[in-house]
């Protein structure tokens, strides 16, 4: 973020339901979140705006974009291209991780175990190619919030048991660029193909090093990718 702020006005969004905010009444789907996002930004007048989300948030810019909005767009590994087993694997994960989580924050152990070495690798498995290199405090407090978002639960059903992401962008939207890790083992690399031949016109860029959040595990390529996808000097 640092890095993105010395190129452009950082708009931070907080979805309904994260980090305390109220749940609204369909804060616990994948349509809901959207909805949120699209009423926000048109209320702003941001249609213009390069919108850049990861993982849901992904997903939710990749929609923003068949629905045509006018500004770029950077989806960094996006849900909703799971099939068949895929969508077992994101749901069972998933639940059993949340289950974890809030167990371990109700006895206070996680932010203990998140910021150990050891803790991380086994917490974050699935989520980063290099957990035990990552910052204790910022996974601390991301898995912390996880733990404490009331809507989680509902919203990995809604995920794995929903449709599949439709594209493409509509004529009038921002160019799009995709981010993926080559570790992700959450939405796996093959799903990038099926992303591409939903957007079409999208550049695909790989993280060689990264898993499901390239901004944790590349974080100055994944500032480089965004400023060269929103036309900043890199």
């Amino acid at each position: 973020m640092p890095v993105l702020a010395c190129h452009h006005e950082l708009i931070i969004v907080t979805l309904p339901g994260h980090d305390g905010k109220p749940v609204e009444d369909d804060s616990g789907t994948f349509a809901g979140l959207t909805r949120s996002v699209a009423d926000f930004i048109a209320d702003r007048q941001l249609d213009a705006a390069a919108v850049v989300g990861s993982s849901l948030g992904a997903r939710m810019v990749l929609e923003l974009a068949r629905r045509d909005h006018a500004g770029p767009v950077v989806a960094l590994d996006p849900g909703g291209f799971w099939r068949g087993a895929e969508r077992t694997l994101f749901r069972t994960t998933l639940q059993a991780s949340l289950a974890l989580l809030r167990g371990l924050s109700r006895t206070h152990m996680l932010a203990p175990l998140a910021r150990s070495a050891v803790g991380r690798s086994v917490l974050l498995a699935q989520l980063s190619a290099h957990p035990w290199q990552l910052d204790g405090t910022l996974v601390a407090s991301e898995l912390e919030a996880l733990a404490s978002t009331p809507t989680a639960a509902a919203l990995i059903d809604d995920l794995a048991t929903g449709p599949e992401q439709r594209g493409p962008g509509a004529a009038g939207s921002g160019k799009v660029t995709i981010g993926w890790g080559r570790h992700d083992r959450l939405c796996l690399a093959r799903q990038a193909r099926r992303a591409t031949a939903a957007f079409p016109s999208a550049r695909l860029h790989w993280f060689d090093h990264s898993g499901h959040y390239p901004m944790w595990d590349e974080p100055a390529a994944t500032a480089r990718l965004i400023l060269e996808a929103t036309g900043a000097a890199a």
